[in-house]
This record gives structure tokens, sequence and C-alpha cells, in this order.
């Protein structure tokens, strides 16, 4: 089981030649406050002096260090390759193939690249350093030093320097493959440690939580860690370990790591001998090395499921890519005959990628049709912006100098069409609505259904060009046509269509029993026999031939009630007689005033208003009918019909092969990005099917 960890190390480069952190490897991630000896432990498990030393913020950019045990077979193996003249080495990913042997140069080289990024006025960044250490005195590790947590700015840091470094250290320790190294030192109060805070956020069952308590010497006298080393202060679960740093002075007299280890011992044989076997840096390299290993075997299903999924992924992101062009002729027809049949197949309703957020294609041109034309439709009054008064002048304007038997036939035709003429405004709307809706296909059909038009941008600008160039030759002429649907109704009032002759007959009969119940009202005074011959007589006059209409003029006729009732009513008296010597002017016409009409005039434009009504919607019926026809033959189906041979007849042009298939600019960028992480993703399960061969899984 030993040699999960080189495999994660190996996962670990396939993952850093692409850039990538998509795959959260298991990892030991550093955690504790400035000074709290965090750089001192990571030195004691490496045995070098690697890390920049210094007073404040030291360590501001993620430290990604991992140790690498090599056998003695290994050591001469490199050293023959690479010409190295020692025991021990170091590489950077940034330096690319370079090789350190000299840990003195790897520190300079982390200060150098710290700065290179973040800057010297210690501000820090969240972009990490790898590095690799190869060793025959190390155990296998991934390490993560973090910078320390601290509170108050210190010269020209940003203001809000705490939060940075709080956000980048939960930026890692949220990694659930990780564990948590908590460094505090025991000099200070364990209960109100930062480090143990911030870990128990992201793990409160404390199960990916290891403890270091350092600087046992350093514990004021008459003091131990004794209670806090059994975990009697604050118990975690996968222990407390303490250790012994080098202190400042022993850095600055050059003490190396190995006398530290040794005086580390010592004094814990010393001042804790009985927990002495289970505390020191020895002991805590070995702790993490186990525990690394068992949280790699968890983690190594999961792991396995992620590499999977991502790698379907970046195969389908690579293919919508598309491969670099080699016919362009096949390709460009291929493109064009590709959209037209979605476009098509978007108002069809058989498109591959259906909308459900919305209405969209076909199904919207419907919805435009049944729903928003014809609610529209049925929301016209048929006697909208048409008054009592408009009606009655209609019937005397149409009556010329004689007065009438009747209602003439002129004015219902004058009024009704005015009535029909409004239908024509949202029949010309129902046709923008239309032609709106076959627009939005066209960007429908580029986002979820052609993404391989998002590689040529000036094809797909063309495309766009075309398609929206047709609809608009297309759109006058479906206005046409349904402004002479309009205008064809408005040309001929056919007085015989059934529906109107049943309505006229309808109302007759409704007349002429409203003209028997008045008989029968009539004053015991008036003989019943005069009455009836009264209406006899002007039933005979009113009763020409009317080639079965519906005999609606019989229906107007002058009765002897409306003519007792005018002669009744109040007249506006005549103008006074000009004196001698004074003009008179005959075009001075009074204004009307309102007054109650009579029962002539209210029967005469009731008749007249139920026969605009009637007739209207008949219309109104043939509109809502013939409008989304007309639309879908002129407009929709055209459009479907002629849309590829438009689109090859405009663009399928040798001249503009090179230019309509220009890729975008980042497309190959993003092209060569995807199959890199796709290789990488694939040679990642490679060597987790390898674990699965050597039985170390």
């Amino acid at each position: 089981m030993e040699a999960l960890i080189p495999v994660i190390n190996k996962l670990q480069d396939v993952f850093n030649t692409v850039g990538a952190d998509i795959i959260q490897l298991p990892q030991i991630v550093v955690v504790g406050t400035q000074s709290s000896g965090k750089s001192s432990v990571l030195e004691s498990l490496v045995g070098r002096d690697i890390l920049p030393r210094g007073t404040g913020i030291v360590t501001r950019r993620p430290l990604i260090l991992q140790l690498v045990h090599i056998d003695q077979e290994d050591r001469r193996k490199t050293s023959e390759e690479n010409g190295i003249d020692g025991e021990e080495w170091g590489k950077f990913l940034h330096t690319k193939n370079k090789i350190y042997t000299d840990f003195e140069e790897i520190r300079h080289e982390i200060e150098a690249e710290t700065e290179r990024i973040s800057g010297n006025n210690k501000g820090i960044s969240d972009e990490p350093i790898h590095l690799k250490i190869f060793s025959p005195h190390v155990v296998n590790l991934t390490l993560v030093d973090l910078p320390g947590i601290t509170k108050v700015p210190v010269g020209d840091q940003p203001k809000d320097i705490e939060i940075q470094i709080r956000e980048l250290i939960v930026k890692y320790i949220s990694n659930p493959n990780s564990i948590i190294l908590a460094v505090t030192a025991a000099n200070t109060d364990m209960a109100t440690s930062e480090a143990l805070k911030v870990a128990r956020e992201v793990d409160p069952d404390g199960r990916r939580t290891l403890a270091v308590v350092t600087k046992l010497d350093l514990m004021d006298a008459g003091t131990d860690a004794m209670d806090i080393l059994m975990g009697r202060v604050i118990p975690v679960k996968l222990g407390i370990i303490g250790v012994v740093n080098r202190s400042q002075l022993d850095i600055n007299q050059k003490k190396s790591v190995a006398d530290a280890i040794r005086d580390e011992y010592a004094f814990l044989q010393k001042k804790y001998p009985s927990l002495a076997n289970r505390n020191g840096t020895k002991y805590l390299a070995r702790t993490l090395n186990r525990l690394l290993m068992h949280h790699i075997r968890d983690c190594l299903p999961e792991l396995k499921t992620r590499i999977n999924v991502l790698a379907a992924q970046y195969q389908s992101l690579l293919n919508s890519y598309g491969e670099p062009v080699d016919d362009k002729s096949a390709t460009l027809l291929q493109l064009i005959t590709k959209f037209a049949a979605e476009y098509c197949n978007t108002i069809e309703g058989t498109a591959k990628y259906i909308e459900t957020a919305e209405l969209c294609g076909g199904a919207r041109i419907c919805y435009i049709f049944h729903e928003t034309f014809g609610r529209t439709l049925e929301s016209v009054d048929p006697l909208g912006g048409l008054t009592t008064i408009d009606v009655l002048t209609a019937i005397r304007n149409a009556t010329g100098p004689r007065p009438a038997l009747f209602v003439p036939e002129v004015s219902f035709e004058l009024l009704v069409k005015r009535q029909v003429k409004r239908l024509e405004e949202p029949s010309l709307r129902c046709v923008e609505l239309v032609h709106e809706e076959m627009q939005r296909i066209i960007q429908h059909c580029s986002n979820y259904s052609t993404q391989e038009l998002l590689r040529f941008p000036k094809l797909h600008d063309a495309i766009v060009e075309v398609v929206t160039s047709l609809l608009r030759k297309r759109l006058p002429v479906t206005n046409e046509m349904v402004h002479n649907l309009v205008a064809i109704e408005l040309a001929y009032i056919n007085t015989k269509h059934p529906d109107f002759a049943d309505a006229c007959g309808l109302m007759n009969n409704n007349i002429e029993e409203q003209r028997r119940n008045r008989m029968r009202d009539l004053p015991s005074a008036v003989p019943r026999d005069k009455a009836a011959a009264s209406g006899s007589q002007s039933g005979s006059v009113s009763e020409p031939p009317d080639g079965g209409t519906g005999n609606w003029r019989g229906m107007l006729k002058r009765g002897e009630e409306g003519a007792a009732s005018e002669r009744a009513m109040p007249q506006n008296p005549l103008p006074v007689s000009p004196q001698k010597g004074h003009a008179v002017n005959l075009l001075d016409v009074p204004v009307p005033v309102s007054r109650k009409l009579s029962a002539r005039e209210q029967r005469d434009c009731e008749v007249i208003e139920r026969l605009i009504k009637s007739y209207f919607l008949i219309v109104r019926k043939n509109i809502q009918d013939s409008v989304p026809k007309a639309v879908m033959h002129f407009l929709v189906n055209h459009v479907k019909d002629c849309l590829q041979s438009e689109l090859v007849g405009k663009l399928y042009k040798t001249a503009l092969l090179d230019d309509l298939l220009t890729e975008s600019e980042d497309m190959a960028q993003r092209r060569n990005e995807a199959a890199d992480m796709l290789k990488a993703l694939q040679k990642a399960s490679q060597v987790i099917a390898e674990i699965r061969e050597t039985h170390l899984w």
C-alpha cells in the first residue's frame, strides 16, 4: 500500500502538465498562524532548509510540496540520465526540466517566483508553486504550505489581508480529499487556536484533522504540554503530535535539521518519557504517511468515477469544437445543410434540442395564431368606436334630400366597412409576430443545434444575414396578402351570406313580435281593425321583393306609431324669418344638441347595429381563419422550402470558402487545451487501472 502515494504523485504530475486543478487529489494542507512553526515542521519533514525565512508574512503563495522517496537504484539511474551529482534534488514545475541539487538555490527560486507573481509588497496570491523533492531520507507525502493566519495588516499589505488569507486557506482545506495539519504553538492557549478553529469549520467531525503542537521547549517554567498531548484540553480524532523546532538562533548558526531532530528526541525523552515514542518529527512523518495512504485508498473509487465523468465531458467538448477542416467545400455544404434542416425541424417541432423554458419555433407560431391573434380579434368590439349618433347620421346622409320610408342599404354598407377595416391592424401585427419568431429561430439553432457554427463566426454571420434577408423579402409579400384579405371583405358586402340571412330573419321575427305587442297595448279608443288595417297597409308598402335577403328591409318600415311619436316630439324652432334687408345664410346648420331619439330613430339604429354586429362576426371568423393560412403559405412554408437553396446559392461559392471557414481566434487554442486535458484524464485513468492490476487497491 506504500506505493499508493507515488501513484497520487504521478496523477499530480499528469494534471500539472495541463495546469488544471479540476481533480481534487489527496494531499496534506498545513494550516497555522504566522510564526507558529509551520515552515519549521515542513523543513523537518524534508530534512533540508528549503523555505524562505524572515519576519512577518513569508509564505505568500501556496507551495505544493511533493516528497518522493527514492532508493539506491532509482538514484543511480536518475543520476546517470541527468548527470546529477548528489543523492537529493528538487524540481519546479515552472522551470520545466531544470534540476536543483543546491537547496539554497531552491529557497532563492521560491522567493523569486513568489515576488514575480505576488510582488514585493507582502501581498498574497492563490497561484501555487509546485516543488518536488527527491530524497532517500523522506517518506512519500504531498504537502501544501499556505500563508500564515494574520489579523492586522503590516506595512503596505492590503487592508483585507486577513480575509484574503482566510479565503485561500478555506479553498484548500474544503477539498474533501485533503488532510488538515493544524499547527499550534505550545506556548499559546490551545483553546484559542486559529488553526483548529478554521479546520473545524470545514471538518466539524474532525475526521480529516491532525493537530501538531510546536515549540514544546519554549513553554513557561513549571508548565508542560502533557494534558494537550494527551488530548485532554481539545480532543482531535486523528491525534495530537508534539514537535520541537529549531530556534532562530539555531537557524542563524546553521544548525542542521538532522542535529535538530536528535536534540528533539533527547528533549522528549527527558521531558515526556512516556510520550516520546508518539511524538517528534519522525513519528509525525510516519503518521502523515500512514494517514495519507489510508486516505488515498478511501478516495480512489470516487476519484476514478470523477476522472471518467470528466473524460466523457471533455470528449464531448472536443467533439463540439470539431476536427481541423480538410475538405472546405464538403464542410461548408454540410454545415449549410445541417442548419437548414435544424431550422425546419425547429418549426416542425422535431428538433434534437427541445426548449423547455419557453415556447419556441412552430409551437410559438401556433400560440401566436390561436392565442395571441385569436384573442385579439375576439376582443375587437363589433360596434367599437361607433355611437348611436354616428349610425343616425349615416342613415340621414344616405337618404339625400328626400325623407326615407325605410333605412337605406348604403348606410349599412358604409358603417359595416368602417368596422371591418379595424380587423386589418391586428392581422398585420400577427404577421409581424410570426416574422419575429422566425428571426429568433436563427439564434436558437446557432446556440443549441449547430454548435459547429461557433467555430466559424464569419459563416455564422453570413447564414444569419441570408436567412434574415429571405425573411425580410417575404414580409411585404405576406403583408400585402393579409391586406388583400381584408380588402376582399371590404370589396363586396355579401348580404346573401347564409349566416347573415338567418340573422336577418331572426331579427325580422323579433321586430314583428314587438309590433304585435305594441298593437295589443293600444288604448281601447282605437279600433283594432283600423290599427290592423293601418299595420297591413304600411306592411304592404314595406315588403317589396328582396331576392331572399331575409326580408331585412321589411323590418325597417315606417310604422304609424313611429310617425305619431315623431310628431309628438318637440321640434327645434325654425329660424325666424329675416327682417327686410338682412341676408340669410342657408349653410348655417344648427349644431345638434342631445335629445331623446324618437321610436323610429331608435328602431332604425338598433336594427342597423344588429346587422353590423352580425355581419362583422361573419367577417371576423373569415379573417381569423384565413390570415394564419396566408402567413403559413407566404412566409413560413415558403422560407422552409427555399431556405437551403437560398443558402447554397448565396454562400456555396469557391471564392468564399476560405473566408467563411476561418475559425475564431481562440477556437484552435480551446481545441488544443481540451485535447490536452482529455489526454491527461485518459492517462490518469490508466494509472488508476494499473493500481487495480497490481492489487494496490
